[in-house]
């Protein structure tokens, strides 16, 4: 079981070991799994069973259309033999208790995240020799700082994503209560576009618009890399440590038996991406949600599983296409939806269709009618197609404005009627006019809000205006915000059906009524009257 007969037995490496397993809270999962894998003989793992346990197959074929390139199944293939030869030491064959711990600790434990990145990278350099593939990557300092040097190119950044789609996936799917099919490799274009534009250097930056990843011949260092997944996809390299977690507890809930059971491991990556809306797929929501943390990134997460397409209803409030363009038809939608928001917008440039750019916006909170911009946090995104976060910078909390035409029929300096994020009034870095027929998207300049950058490929300094093609919006709260909002709608429809229906008995007596006195003075003013008493 991983434990010691005596107090007396226990080293002080192995003491340590499971402290920090402790203050994780996976121990006592860590000793079942451990019992489960050894051999009661040699009170050991041997290597081959801890390689079962990270092993999977991967189905489906490439062909000269995909966009996977051939050698990524050869490279996963050499997924488990690589997790076990570079984390878990081994002696005489077999893995100790104290190694398995410190194996799980430097693969699934509290680091910093350049750290893990640093261990994801050393993880896919050993996986690409394994698998034929020219070393690009190499270690330059001793196994505790793990630092690593050289490059890597477009395709292998692309391979690198992918992989980290394959292990964040597998941990989703072995903790859900339903079984989940696959949904293949979703398209990380964006996010390898993101990478060359971060990474590579200003004379070999090329047109990102135009663009094929496989052919691509530009290396991009790798402390590039690691600062530009550090601040645009924060929780990549957690899809290691998730992975590693989840298939030891796997193993520990369910014992040896299914381990034997190969559709269990397998991921055919031939399988249709899933999409919840035209503009919102599991690539896109994937990569949302690695740009967060907690339980918004755990509410976007949700949106890839098959098993979410029965409940579409929960996630997708509003979409143009669906229920009608214009800011009454988005409000009457979303009113009452008092949850996290993700609006996505889909435009191009006039007079040039074929550039379509896809941005987006993510506020904490639900919308309010205001003539002025509020919010507590969010965030700004550049999608398509190329992906870039804009976090909030802390200067100011004009996160968003939304605003429908007022109830007073007359006013001197009307405000703005529309959907706008980030900036001021009038000069907003994105505003929505009220027909959703146009976007207006200025300069980074006017926002002080949302950090820097641009919301698509070649944007230049002056306000350009776009034609929308389609708008949708995401319901991040779950069913419970869903169920709020439709008891909501339901207690307005009431009001609205009371305020329609008039009772005659509150209007009592013509004789009595102040108004049959008011028309008989106007009538004969000069009349003199007498109280009566």
């Amino acid at each position: 079981m991983g434990q010691s007969s005596s107090a007396e037995q226990v080293s002080p490496e192995q003491r340590e070991a499971e402290s920090i397993a402790a203050s994780t809270g996976a121990l006592p999962n860590l000793q079942k799994a451990f019992s489960v894998l050894s051999d009661p003989q040699t009170n050991s793992i041997p290597i081959h069973s801890l390689q079962k346990c990270f092993g999977f197959s991967i189905d489906g074929s490439t062909n000269e259309e995909s966009v996977v390139p051939k050698e990524f199944p050869v490279l996963m293939s050499n997924l488990s033999s690589s997790i076990v030869d570079l984390f878990f030491l081994s002696e005489k064959g077999g893995i100790s208790w104290v190694e398995f711990l410190k194996g799980y600790i430097k693969c699934s434990g509290r680091t910093v995240s350049s750290a893990s990145l640093n261990s994801l990278l050393r993880l896919f350099g050993m996986i690409s020799v394994k698998a034929g593939l020219p070393e690009k990557l190499q270690v330059v300092s001793d196994e505790d700082d793990c630092k690593i040097s050289g490059f890597l190119l477009p395709v292998d950044v692309q391979m690198l994503l992918s992989m980290c789609w394959i292990m964040w996936w597998d941990s989703n799917k072995l903790k859900a209560s339903s079984s989940l099919g696959d949904s293949g490799l979703p398209d990380v274009t964006h996010l390898v576009l993101s990478a060359i534009d971060s990474c590579a250097e200003a004379d070999k930056k090329m047109d990102l618009w135009e663009t094929s990843i496989l052919d691509m011949d530009i290396q991009l260092p790798v402390a590039k890399i690691i600062m530009w997944a550090l601040k645009t996809v924060p929780s990549l390299s957690d899809c290691f440590g998730k992975f590693v977690h989840a298939r030891l507890f796997y193993v520990a809930a369910h014992k040896q038996e299914k381990l034997d059971q190969a559709d269990l491991f397998s991921h055919d990556i031939s399988a249709k991406e899933m999409s919840v809306g035209h503009l919102f797929n599991s690539g896109r929501a994937w990569t949302i949600s690695l740009t967060l943390r907690g339980t918004l990134s755990d509410e976007i997460s949700k949106v890839c599983f098959p098993s979410a397409a029965e409940e579409v209803d929960d996630y997708l409030l509003y979409r143009s296409s669906l229920h009608g363009k214009g800011l009454n038809r988005f409000w009457s939608n979303i009113e009452g939806y008092n949850a996290p928001l993700l609006i996505l917008i889909s435009a191009h440039e006039a007079n040039n269709d074929a550039r379509r750019w896809i941005i987006g916006a993510l506020i904490h909170q639900g919308l309010e009618n205001h003539d002025t911009f509020y919010g507590t946090s969010g965030s700004l995104y550049s999608i398509s197609p190329v992906f870039h976060v804009f976090t909030p910078s802390g200067k100011e909390k004009n996160f968003v404005y939304s605003h429908l035409h007022g109830t007073v029929k007359y006013e001197a300096h009307p405000k703005p009627v529309g959907l706008a994020f980030g900036g001021s009034s009038g000069n907003e870095r994105i505003f929505v006019d009220e027909d959703f027929a146009k976007v207006i998207v200025r300069h980074h300049a006017c926002d002080k809000t949302y950090h820097h950058g641009p919301l698509y490929p070649d944007q230049g300094f002056l306000p350009v205006e776009a034609s929308i093609m389609d708008v949708e919006v995401l319901g991040l709260g779950g069913k419970r915000a869903r169920d709020i909002q439709s008891s909501y709608k339901k207690r307005e429809e009431l009001f609205t059906e009371q305020r329609r229906k008039v009772d005659l008995k509150t209007f009592g007596n013509w004789e009595d009524s102040p108004e049959k006195m008011m028309m008989d003075m106007v009538s004969d003013p000069n009349r003199v009257r007498r109280e009566d008493r």
